[in-house]
């Protein structure tokens, strides 16, 4: 089965080895079949700590690195 990939925005990286990514998806409501944008945050793995505040980057899902890193960093 092919690990998850998500394409999202670098927000924080104030942490050692880790940034946060904040990524988008639209979704539409049930009733009124209006779009609307949904935020979600993951923290990912950085080995190298090259990733900046406001980099788009695309993470993919892994083992478990820690208590809630789940996601590794594999392109800038």
């Amino acid at each position: 089965m092919p690990k998850k990939q998500l394409k999202g925005v670098v927000v924080s990286n104030k942490m050692q080895k880790t940034v946060v990514v904040e990524v988008a998806r639209i979704k539409v409501h049930p009733k009124y079949k209006r779009r609307y944008k949904v935020h979600k945050r993951y923290k990912a793995h950085d080995e190298k700590e090259e990733c900046k505040v406001g980099d788009q980057v695309i993470i993919e899902e892994c083992r478990p690195l820690s208590k809630e890193k789940k996601w590794r960093v594999i392109k800038k």
